[in-house]
């Protein structure tokens, strides 16, 4: 990609009035810098002018010192004055440091970032500046020392100030890193000072006082972690500077002077923070020199002293736990091992004893690291993972340092020892693949091949999941690169270079193949992002060797992409790489042929066509040429896939077909630059033929795409220009593609409206039209109805429409016409004449403003009157809608009518207020969603009474569920009409349809609106205000508004119930924090603290009384919060919190979330309503805090504390659930127990600590609570999520016994809990004791709980101990066995226990004794006694089930039971229950399929299906009742049917294939539909039954089943040319097969298609299964061919003329009713059709082109004509078709103006019917 280069942007020099004076006085012009640096260089000194060379030295410098920060005019100076010769150099610094001093010695504090910043550009590769400031210091330090105290100064004074506070830390931490780099550079000039006798005091005293602020920021938590952590390095490098490089250093301040003993006393002391040992560790590392061998013993003990200090933060401090905390701990860590690298990598010394015995491997300290690294491998921030893997790295390389004697990696028995263990552990782990990665580098890739030949098919199939994929590819591009490599090595040791390749083709390429010809579509996505173009990029002569192997191979089993997708993905990716050869050569030198790429285009999965589209469309190069097949297959592609339902589908054809057009954009200007200077006439013509195509070719396409409403294509790029532009697009757009686009403005879809809006700017305007009066009457008076429609899509059309008009000059005329319609008095001011287009844009904007806020006021005078009439006429919200969106395109820092925009804020504001007021009884009340609010309160009683007076009917309550009327007339209630039939616009009177629940949508969107476009005002205006200097700064909106407006917000999320009213009303307050931390006004920047104070104080005091809602998860309560520290953290909870800033200390969150958990610990002493309301407001609050991404790590260090809040209530309970998510991550999969959403015991209480005692000790009492010999239910409060949370843990191969967190402690509880009397609790305690329990373990914990089984029944046995005992043994057999863990049939009774029993013998050596337990049991020896059942039955006889099947057909062999197979079956099989029956059936399926997939098409009965069990299954069809059941078995049968001929016994009797074959007919008809003529023939009846089972109407399994048999049938009777079933029923199932087609549903759509591949040899054209769009236009053409075939055009015409008809029924009643009907309002939520994929437009054109098309042939090979019946019929059809045209049109007429915006739907089905009737019309004239 080339990139164009930035121009240097050079500002202006800011001079005060006194330097300006200078420059005068000295009478130089300053010239170009570079100029005058070339001048200097040349200069000798004879040649020198004294005054004016002073002059110009003295004018650079004072322009340099003046320059602002990346100013490139300083690196300019710098250069001048760098380049002068060296007898000149002394003068320059002279000058130089004149200036400098003068701005150390005269600046005030807002200066002080300008000079330092100064200051480090003279030490920034600036010679003279270097000698500059060495020869000023000690002013220097000085000033530093007097900016870092202002500094401190300054910061406690800032509080609430969250901007200012970040502005000042980033002075800060600049300023200590200029002093550092200072003190740096003036080591030996600080070293002289100190040692001589003059100047020492001085210098003493200003290093002290500089380590004095070191210290104060170190030690103070306010200052950021990046300036404590640079000031951390600050005092390392001042101690350094003082004491030397020597051994002193490393050996403590005892051999310090008194005075930095003294200054450091505080760093020592014990109470200091815990981060001032990080930050000071940081420093030691950063600061002092590893290089080499290590100097002395102290330097020894400092580097071991290092981690072993960190490792104790770690483990004992809960604040190193914040995630940005534990980053630094990591990443000095990895600087650690660095440095011990570093000291061991010296020459000619030997490792000190006791340093290689502490970091070899094994060592103590080694195996700490490892726990860390364990502990963190997982952490949710990516750098920690990334400081981890390096840190991992580097142990390694020492201990291969520290261990010289074991000189080969794979030999040594630590790095085998610790290969196995990470290979033990599950793959889930994104941490093992990193460390994986490290051993490679170490080891190479044979090692873990020898020790894992199958890890690369392994690896493959991770790639299918997202999160696993990227840290997959690169453990598999670490491992083939490094096999590569050593494959080459050892080939060319032994001279054999031929067969290497093929060695490494074996195990790397195969597979990959194997996986992208077999997996789903769905687990090869992210090989073609993730690992195919890392494996090109190694090796990309294997493209052949894929290209070769893959059309060796045989076709694959449904539902994958095969040989030609996996050929389309590796090309693919080989062309993006650059591997293919250019496109130009001829389709990529060949490698693929034209036929292959027109079939993946329209291949039948989506992601083969999407490959193919993209080795089309991509190009390594993005100026490669498209060539005319290239072109052409973009043309194959486009027409069946531009309607895909699959936004994926959606997504990559949008990009890909982008990249094509910079493509096309690049290429055009490489070939008209190429065609400027070519002198070969030949290739001139070649490339003016492709500039001609290529101008052809787009214009083609933006026909058929605007054709199809695809608008996105065009949006990126300037097409419509008329210029010499390749595409200009502008010459061929007419009036009805502009309208086409303007039509789609009206769509449902927002993004397709935004996307029409932006085509409808760049179209020609003359195209476009709206510049004509009329046109743009009419689609202002469209946009002003839309913005009063009921229905809220509405109003985002109407301000699209309004955004369209603003740029039109004569805008304000049409909106006079429009207020003189409406009988407005509005007037407007004449525009100028020659206004410029932003002046146009802003009066436009102005005069929309005013007329909606004119029509606004008005309304809600009348909705102040009745609200009722407002819902159903003119809610309010749309107004207010466009209002906003009028205003978000406006710029509104370069407004010139400011007075007239002042009053209009003002007004906006006004209205707003009245609106919420209008509306806000409705959404604060109790019950807001149309049950009878209930409040009491005085201030809103009188407001709700009066609501619930007008729409609370008088005489019934059936309000809420009804439509009623309500006359305009404001007189007797008896005027309300009880008939639910509206009259029409024409009887003189209005009437409404309203409904409760049109009044609750019209309230909570109005105070939606008012919260937008509040929030607009407040963020979007320039605001009126004076600074901290007094200085005034104009603006629109005051601060008293804003303030008004912040506490609006605050009344509606405080007292608000209706969640949409809340929910938007937080987002506009959000824009308002925003705008209050950005402000300059100090009072409004410290509003959010004051009001999170305010409120938080409220959550406090609030009772039963008050007016925060305590229901309702505590309505807008816990929005309001985070959007307040937003100003001070990330949401007015939510928003408040959220508003603060990354850069800060996050002060607000850390008060805020301590008093929330204090509020919401549970306390013996809450007990009162007015403790309890606070506890419930606090617990909702946490919650959405914990909810909140925007606060991202910062509130993990409050998660454990959360949990230990959890009490049982719903509030609690909900903030258990948001925390367990917060922990373990959003839930990834279906399985609730997948290792994706859980940890390991060891990284859980390593990140939250706390947790350790209290889920130990909350479990102990829990514990205590659950044994209980009489069985009685007990349950503690806490027990359910304790053993939730401990369940979520599992163990790791790498947990020892060593840590201080062990979990051992918690077995004895959990197996304590297994003991309870609910089945519920015994199975979570199962699950919960398995990570607790480690791998060494499990057979000793198996062992001890089996030995606590009762040998013999006895009086005190409790059965719930035995099951609860056997469960915890089941999963933990299951744990090493299986990574799902699904939970057993609930249930309760002696019975559960046998259940668990038996599966626990399934999983032992004890196969024999399950048989015979299995014989002797109720499933095969039955007695009458046993038919009634008790609890928990059905799970025991379902687990000997299970056990049957394994021995009796899954794998006999094992069990040694094939002998018994005939008869469990037979048990099984007539089993009562028929649970057990279905789950037999299930298993005989399972197993007939798999061994059907493993015959390869030979058709053999298994071998263990004796006549028997054939018999008791074909027994088991004729007489099942249960549905399930019957449906499996039937199954069962279908499969056996294909492996051979099938005999029906019942009861021994053998059945005829007639009797068989009526029988399920029978069947089906009874289960499908309830008529049927028995007496019909067979096969007429199942065409019936099959074409029934294709409606829209029934189930996507029946749709899916017709298909399937459609499909198989294709070949024997839709293509015969017989016609077995006779035309009428044959042409009825091409019809089921289209509706199929047409489906909603993309499987039967993809089932529908595979018909294409089942039509015989001589019909087929394609012979390749096929996207369902080809497959109908293939399919359609296909049966015309068919009616010629079979002699039966005119008949076939005919039938096909009545499904172009469509079949409704054009009666005379609907027709009249049509026009009157449309009259009528929708309701507000009205479902439409149910298929939204069928475009029947396209389906009518289908249709009448195949019938012209046949028409014609007919007539051209006609021999004789059409028959008298089917005359009649042609002209019954011809009245039909005239009828429904005549009405159609009549009903188009009757439409209001614009009816695409007004009546979208309706105008849709009309024009829809009037085409049907033309056409078919056209083609029975035709016919006739």
């Amino acid at each position: 990609m080339v990139v164009k280069k930035k121009t240097a942007k050079v500002e202006a020099v800011a001079l005060d009035e006194e330097k300006l004076q200078k420059l005068i006085g000295n009478d130089v012009c300053v010239s170009i810098p570079h100029q005058a640096g070339s001048q200097l260089e040349a200069l000798s000194e004879e040649q020198s002018d004294g005054a004016l060379l002073e002059a110009c030295l003295h004018t650079l410098a004072l322009v340099y010192t003046s320059l602002q920060a990346k100013n490139p005019l300083r690196r300019a100076i710098a250069s001048a004055l760098g380049s002068v010769p060296a007898w000149l150099q002394e003068q320059t610094v002279n000058c130089l440091c004149t200036c400098l001093s003068d701005c150390l010695s005269s600046a005030d504090s807002d200066k002080y970032p300008h000079i330092v910043d100064t200051i480090a550009a003279c030490l920034d590769g600036f010679p003279v500046g270097d000698l500059t400031v060495s020869f000023l210091l000690y002013v220097v330090l000085q000033f530093l020392h007097k900016g870092l105290n202002e500094y401190l100064h300054q910061n406690s004074g800032l509080a609430g100030r969250h901007i200012a506070q970040a502005q000042l830390m980033h002075s800060c931490l600049a300023a200590v890193k200029t002093s550092m780099l200072v003190v740096q550079r003036s080591q030996e000039a600080i070293s002289a000072a100190l040692q001589a006798e003059v100047d020492q005091c001085k210098v003493e005293d200003t290093l002290s006082s500089l380590l004095s602020c070191y210290i104060h920021i170190l030690t103070d938590e306010e200052f950021i972690q990046s300036v404590q952590s640079t000031a951390g390095m600050a005092v390392v490098l001042l101690i350094r500077s003082v004491m030397g490089s020597g051994d002193e250093v490393a050996s403590g301040l005892d051999p310090a002077p008194q005075w930095l003993q003294q200054r450091c006393a505080g760093l020592c002391a014990s109470g200091r923070p815990p981060g001032v040992s990080l930050y000071l560790c940081h420093g030691v590392l950063a600061m002092l020199s590893w290089k080499g061998t290590l100097p002395g013993p102290q330097w020894e003990q400092l580097l071991l002293l290092v981690p072993n200090t960190l490792l104790d933060l770690d483990v004992r401090y809960v604040c190193i736990k914040e995630s940005s905390t534990a980053m630094v701990v990591a990443r000095v860590l990895t600087l650690w091992s660095g440095a011990a690298l570093d000291c061991l990598q010296g020459e000619g010394h030997a490792c000190p004893p006791h340093l290689r015995e502490s970091l070899c491997g094994g060592s103590e300290l080694q195996r700490h690291l490892l726990e860390h690294i364990y502990s963190h491998w997982e952490h949710p921030l990516d750098g920690v993972r990334h400081q981890t893997r390096s840190l991992f790295h580097n142990l390694l390389l020492l201990h291969q340092h520290t261990n010289p004697s074991a000189s080969d990696p794979t030999k040594d028995s630590y790095i085998t020892e610790l290969t196995q263990s990470l290979l033990g552990l599950e793959w889930h782990m994104r941490g093992k693949y990193g460390s994986l990665g490290c051993l490679v580098d170490l080891c190479g890739a044979e090692y873990l091949l020898n020790i894992q030949p199958q890890l690369p098919s392994c690896l493959l199939g991770l790639m299918g999941d997202q999160t696993l994929a990227p840290y997959a590819s690169d453990l598999l591009e670490r491992l083939f690169v490094s096999h590569k490599a050593q494959l080459a090595s050892e080939a060319g040791a032994a001279g054999k270079m031929e067969d290497w390749m093929e060695r490494w083709h074996q195990t790397w390429v195969t597979p990959l193949l194997q996986v992208l010809c077999r997996a789903r579509l769905d687990q090869t996505t992210y090989i073609l992002d993730y690992f195919l173009p890392k494996l090109l990029r190694c090796s990309p002569s294997s493209l052949a060797h894929m290209v070769q192997a893959l059309q060796d191979t045989p076709p694959c089993s449904t539902g994958s992409r095969g040989a030609l997708g996996a050929l389309m993905t590796c090309l693919r990716a080989a062309r993006a790489q650059g591997v293919v050869p250019s496109s130009e050569e001829g389709l990529w030198g060949g490698l693929v042929p034209l036929p292959l790429l027109q079939q993946a285009l329209i291949n039948k999965h989506d992601q083969v066509r999407m490959d193919a589209l993209g080795l089309v469309c991509e190009s390594h190069r993005s100026t490669e040429v498209l060539t005319s097949q290239e072109m052409g297959l973009i043309r194959h592609f486009l027409p069946p896939n531009l309607n895909s339902q699959s936004p994926g589908v959606r997504q990559q054809t949008v990009s890909l077909l982008k990249k094509l057009l910079c493509r096309v954009k690049d290429s055009t200007q490489l070939l008209q630059k190429r065609l400027s200077q070519e002198r070969d006439q030949e290739q001139r013509d070649r490339d003016k033929h492709t500039l001609h195509l290529y101008k052809l070719s787009w214009r083609m396409l933006y026909l058929f795409v605007t054709h199809c409403h695809l608008l996105r294509f065009f949006i990126p790029t300037s097409l419509f220009s008329s210029g010499p532009d390749v595409f200009a697009l502008g010459e061929v757009v007419t009036s009805v593609h502009a309208q086409n686009v303007l039509y789609c403005v009206a769509s449902n879809f927002l993004e397709v409206k935004q996307l029409a809006s932006s085509l409808l700017r760049q179209l020609p305007p003359s195209a476009v039209g709206l510049q004509e009066p009329d046109r743009m009457r009419c689609v202002l008076q469209a946009a002003l109805d839309l913005s009063t429609s009921t229905k809220p899509f509405d109003s985002v059309t109407a301000a699209h429409l309004l955004n369209l008009l603003l740029h039109q000059p004569d805008l304000s005329q049409a909106l006079l016409h429009c207020a003189q319609q409406q009988g407005l008095d509005f007037q407007l001011p004449s525009p100028p004449t020659m206004a410029s287009d932003m002046l146009i844009l802003e009066l436009n904007t102005l005069a929309v403003v005013q007329f909606l806020l004119c029509c606004l006021q008005s309304e809600v005078s009348r909705a102040e009157s009745s609200l009722l009439q407002a819902a159903a006429s003119y809610p309010l919200y749309g107004r207010a809608h466009c209002i906003t969106a009028v205003l978000q395109h406006l710029n509104t820092e370069s407004l010139t009518q400011t007075e007239q925009w002042r009053s209009l804020v003002s007004e906006l504001i006004a209205v707003c207020y009245r609106m919420s007021d209008v509306v806000s009884p409705v959404v604060q009340s109790s019950s807001p969603e149309g049950l009878i609010p209930m409040d009491t309160d005085s201030e809103t009683s009188a407001g709700l009474q009066r609501i619930l007076q007008e729409i609370q009917p008088r005489d019934t309550n059936d309000f809420f569920t009804s439509a009623r009327q309500l006359d305009t007339h404001h007189g007797d209630d008896q005027t309300q009409s009880q008939t639910t039939h509206t009259p029409s616009l024409d009887t003189g009177g209005e009437s409404y349809r309203v409904t409760a629940q049109m009044v609750l949508v019209c309230c909570w969107r109005s105070m939606k609106e008012v919260a937008m476009l509040l929030g607009q005002l407040c963020q979007s205006l320039p605001l009126h205000y004076t600074n901290d200097k007094a200085h005034t700064r104009p603006g629109l909106i005051t601060e008293e508004q804003v303030e008004g407006v912040g506490l609006y917000f605050r009344q509606q999320l405080l007292q608000s119930r209706h969640r949409g009213a809340f929910e938007l009303a937080y987002v506009g307050f959000v824009r308002l924090t925003d705008m209050l931390c950005r402000s300059g006004s100090q009072s409004l920047q410290q509003l959010p603290a004051r009001w999170l104070s305010e409120v938080l104080d409220e959550v406090k005091s609030s009772d039963p009384s008050s007016k925060l809602c305590a229901t309702r998860r505590s309505a807008g309560i816990p929005f309001y919060i985070p959007g307040e520290r937003r100003h001070g953290f990330q949401d007015f909870d939510i928003a408040l919190l959220s508003s603060e800033p990354k850069s800060s200390s996050c002060s607000l969150l850390k008060m805020t979330m301590r008093e929330l958990i204090t509020l919401a610990m549970p306390s013996a002493d809450r007990n009162t309503d007015s403790s309890t309301v606070p506890q419930v407001h606090a617990l909702n609050i946490l919650r959405a805090l914990y909810r909140d991404t925007r606060l991202g790590e910062n509130i993990i260090p409050f998660v454990s504390d959360g949990m230990q809040a959890c009490c049982v209530r719903n509030s609690s309970t909900l903030l258990f659930s948001t925390l367990i998510t917060r922990i373990f991550g959003v839930k990834k999969g279906k399985d609730e127990h997948s290792k994706k959403n859980r940890m390991t015991g060891r990284e859980f209480f390593t990140r939250f600590p706390a947790l350790y005692p209290f889920l130990l000790n909350q479990l102990e009492e829990a514990a205590a609570t659950v044994e209980s010999d009489s069985g009685q239910v007990k349950l503690h409060p806490s027990l359910f999520l304790l053993l939730l949370v401990l369940s979520r843990l599992y163990p790791s191969p790498m947990d020892g016994s060593s840590s201080p967190l062990g979990l051992a402690p918690f077995m004895s509880f959990i197996i304590r809990c297994s003991h309870s009397a609910v089945y519920r609790t015994r199975e979570m305690a199962a699950r919960a004791l398995v990570p607790f329990v480690l791998v060494t373990q499990v057979p000793s914990t198996v062992q001890s709980l089996l030995q606590e089984l009762p040998t013999e029944p006895g009086p005190r046995i409790q059965h719930n101990h035995i099951h609860g005992t056997l469960l915890q043994v089941l999963f933990l057999l299951r744990s090493y066995q299986t990574d799902s863990h699904r939970p057993l049939p609930a249930g309760n009774g002696i019975t559960h226990t046998h259940a668990v029993f038996i599966l626990v013998l399934f999983f032992g050596e004890l196969r024999q004794q399950a048989l015979s337990v299995l014989m002797a049991s109720e499933l095969v020896i039955s007695e009458p006694s046993s038919t009634t059942l008790g609890p928990g039955s059905t799970q025991y006889l379902l687990s000997l089930a299970r056990v049957a099947l394994s021995a009796g057909v899954e794998i006999p062999e094992l069990w040694r039971s094939r002998q018994l197979t005939s008869q469990l079956l037979q048990c099984l099989l007539q089993c009562p229950q028929y649970e057990v029956r279905e789950l037999v059936l299930e298993g005989v399926l399972r197993k007939l399929q798999e061994e059907e997939e493993e015959k390869d098409n030979e058709k053999r009965r298994p071998q263990w299906l004796d006549e028997t069990t054939l018999s008791n299954l074909t027994t088991l069809a004729l007489h099942e009742t249960h549905p399930q059941c019957l449906a499996k078995v039937l199954q069962v049968l279908c499969v056996l049917i294909s492996s051979g001929e099938l005999l029906w016994r019942d009861d021994g009797k053998t059945l005829s294939q007639e009797e068989v074959l009526l029988h399920l007919f029978t069947l089906a008809q009874n289960s499908v539909h309830r008529s049927g003529n028995i007496a019909m023939s067979c096969l007429a009846q199942w065409g019936a039954l099959v074409c029934s089972c294709c409606s829209e109407e029934q189930p996507v399994e029946v749709k899916l089943m017709a298909a399937k048999v459609l499909v198989n049938c294709t070949d024997t009777l839709l293509t015969s040319p017989h016609l077995p079933l006779g035309l009428s029923t044959t042409v009825s199932l091409w019809g089921s097969l289209f509706t199929l087609l047409q489906d909603e549903d993309q499987d039967v759509r993809d089932s529908a298609s595979d018909f294409i591949s089942n039509v015989p040899a001589p019909l087929n054209m394609t012979g390749v299964s096929v996207c369902p769009p080809v497959a109908m236009d293939s399919g359609m053409g296909l049966l015309c061919r068919l009616f010629e075939l079979w002699g039966q055009v005119p008949a076939g015409s005919l039938a096909l003329t009545e499904w172009l008809l469509g079949d409704e029924e054009g009666s005379d009643e609907a027709v009249a009713d049509e026009a009157s009907s449309l009259d009528e309002e929708d309701f507000l939520f009205e479902k439409g059709d149910l298929n939204l994929w069928a475009e029947p437009v396209q389906w009518v054109k289908l249709l009448h082109g195949n019938l012209s098309s046949l028409i014609l042939t007919f007539k051209q090979t006609q021999c004789s004509g059409t028959t008298s019946q089917d005359q009649a019929k042609l002209q019954a059809l011809l009245t039909q078709a005239q009828a429904k045209a005549l009405s159609s049109q009549k009903a188009l007429d009757s439409l209001p103006v614009l009816p695409q915006f007004s009546c979208t739907v309706e105008h849709a089905r009309l024009t829809l019917r009037h085409q049907r009737a033309t056409l078919a019309l056209d083609v029975l004239e035709r016919l006739r």
